[in-house]
């Protein structure tokens, strides 16, 4: 089952990029918090140090995911391309 789905690119979630060193993705519905950091941390090679989810109206889990201070979260942007 892969667990990241894709990025966020809401002007919002750009926000917190800068300002909070989160990063804010699209996962899988039935994927839970220890998956997401675990898969997270092995695509990109950086330290997470929270996660936090949240299930729309429209069934849809956005998950936040807040780095190491060691690590951009801007970085991990570019490489996405969202910014």
């Amino acid at each position: 089952m892969r667990t990241l789905l894709y990025p966020l690119a809401t002007e919002k979630a750009l926000n917190v990029v800068d300002r909070e060193n989160i990063i804010s993705y699209i996962v899988d519905i039935r994927s839970n918090k220890e998956q997401i950091k675990k898969e997270f941390e092995a695509t990109f090679n950086v330290k997470v140090v929270r996660v936090r989810t949240a299930i729309s109206i429209r069934n849809v889990k956005r998950a936040y995911i807040k780095l190491n201070k060691d690590y951009k979260a801007s970085d991990i942007a570019r490489r996405l391309k969202l910014v």
